[in-house]
């Protein structure tokens, strides 16, 4: 097994962060003028911008593990929430470690089952150490809160609304979970200075500074700031937040200008026949109307958005004040994103509209050049290899095993995902693709291959087929909110022939290099 070889002399330092259900069209809204982000505009403006990053699997652990590995679900296994990440299979944090890398992680990674552990151990990814603080809200920041802010820790429990958690059923926890039932009955989320807040968007209910979010945030300032040795950092910084119930402090609702926030885009598909079934049907998951209780959630979700951008800029502080700004990657971006009443749906999974596929990527740092990537089409498997390439380490190689008394191979490239290279040098541009295939296997709730969803995005066109056999073709260069499905539409059909054809091409070469995960293990990775 090779060693990682380094190909700069000056390794950099890589600061990653990544939130949870954040649309690109989101903080584009924000940037617009929806709520002011004075340090993530910093990133923007300092860096590169790609306005056609993509989800591959626009749901939490499938999407991270794409980022972590630089493969697609078909190749690390991970289709949907509930499946763990083999660590037998080759992550760019774990490359990083052992070119040299002190790592880190804090918050949120979700490789693993939620509903499996309160204390996930991640360190066999990569990572010397870390700070978990997951959706499910049981675990480290619950157990600081308790110690720390008792007088905080019911409103606290209030807030923890994944109780389905088997643990909690256990002996172990029957403490706890009587405790957090009894602090919901006690929450009454709507009150006479906030009539519309529901369990589902709500303020918090205790201060920012008690936050997951700035747990989050302290611990890797503390990090950053305590590491003196001369071995270059890499830092992931994973916040839970805006994934839902959507909730941000009470002090920061006042700054977001709801008239910049694009109105919701109308449900088009109630009147399509031509519309998938499960968007109609009982197992479509989250869809409401948009009302008022709805304009509450989209005002709560965009503060939540200036809270983000203080935490980011905590961690920009801390690197000012240790000297490590100037020789430093700074990578925001999202695992998937957030319908947020757009066609009258919530969420993301199968309904792979723009909101719900389209990711925000900004990166900076040493060398990067400044401005927006208007035409690559990127996505999440790219950041592995970019990373690696930024910080100068090499792929890692597939071993191929040819037969019994065969030595093994290194030399095969084994990442789907391709490096932006020199990010945004016209000699070296971001790759060049046609397309970009996205996949969901169902949902949470209905596995059912009729909630299965293939998709083709083109810098025009967005193609998908559905489980049940039903399509979806929208030309976003006359109808960007994607209101006029072509299929079935007279003069079309050559159109939808092609991006078929082009889409079956996808998933043929999807799986290039083929999966390596029983090899990995094999050969003792």
């Amino acid at each position: 097994m090779p060693t990682p070889t380094r190909k700069s002399a000056t390794p950099p330092n890589v600061l990653l962060v990544i939130v949870d259900q954040l649309a690109a069209k989101w903080l584009e809204a924000a940037f617009d003028g929806a709520a002011p982000l004075p340090n993530l505009e910093w990133l923007r403006d300092s860096g590169t911008m790609f306005r056609n990053a993509f989800t591959p699997n626009p749901v939490c652990s499938p999407a991270r593990a794409s980022l972590a590995t630089g493969l697609p679900s078909s190749a690390h296994g991970v289709v949907e929430c509930g499946y763990r990440l083999d660590p037998a299979i080759p992550t760019f944090m774990r490359e990083l470690q052992r070119a040299g890398w002190k790592t880190s992680l804090h918050g949120k990674l979700h490789v693993q089952p939620n509903l499996e552990s309160f204390y996930p151990d991640y360190r066999q990814y990569g990572f010397d150490h870390t700070d978990v603080t997951e959706d499910g809200r049981v675990g480290p920041w619950l157990d600081w809160v308790r110690t720390t802010h008792p007088m905080h820790y019911p409103a606290a429990l209030a807030t923890v609304w994944m109780t389905m958690h088997p643990a909690l059923r256990s002996e172990q926890y029957s403490g706890l979970r009587e405790d957090i039932e009894k602090a919901q009955r006690a929450r009454r989320w709507a009150s006479d200075e906030r009539p519309l807040d529901t369990a589902e968007s709500y303020a918090l209910p205790f201060p920012a500074e008690i936050s997951q979010s700035a747990w989050i945030t302290d611990r890797a300032v503390d990090r950053i700031t305590a590491h003196s040795g001369s071995e270059p950092v890499f830092a992931q910084v994973g916040y839970v937040q805006p994934h839902n119930p959507f909730c941000a402090p009470e002090e920061l609702l006042p700054f977001v200008n709801e008239a910049a926030i694009p109105a919701p885009v109308p449900a088009e598909w109630a009147s399509d026949p031509n519309a998938p079934t499960i968007f109609s049907s009982a197992k479509r998951g989250p869809c409401a109307t948009y009302d008022e209780v709805g304009r509450n959630a989209r005002q709560i979700y965009f503060a939540d958005l200036i809270h983000l951008d203080q935490q980011f800029g905590r961690l920009r502080q801390a690197l000012t004040d240790s000297g490590r700004l100037h020789d430093t990657y700074l990578i925001f971006t999202s695992d998937h994103g957030e319908l947020l009443y757009d066609h009258g749906l919530l969420g993301k999974w199968n309904r792979h509209y723009d909101a719900c596929i389209r990711v925000p990527l900004l990166i900076a740092g040493p060398g990067i050049a400044a401005g927006a990537v208007e035409d690559s089409l990127v996505e999440l498997t790219d950041l592995a290899p970019t990373i690696l390439d930024l910080c100068g380490v090499a792929e890692p190689g597939l071993p191929r095993f040819e037969a019994a008394d065969a030595s093994v191979r290194w030399d095969l490239r084994a990442l789907h995902g391709r490096s932006l290279g020199r990010i945004g040098s016209v000699e070296h541009p971001a790759p060049r693709r046609d397309s970009i295939l996205i996949e969901s296997y169902g949902t949470h709730w209905n596995g059912d291959a009729d909630g299965f969803a293939r998709t083709l995005r083109t810098a025009r066109y967005r193609y998908t087929v559905y489980g049940d056999g039903s399509e979806q073709l929208f030309d976003l260069q006359v109808d960007p909110d994607e209101q006029d499905n072509l299929v079935g539409r007279a003069g079309t059909e050559s159109l939808r022939t092609g991006l078929s054809r082009q889409l079956l091409q996808a998933l043929i070469t999807r799986d290039s290099p083929p999966p390596g995960a029983g090899l990995y293990a094999r050969q003792g990775w």
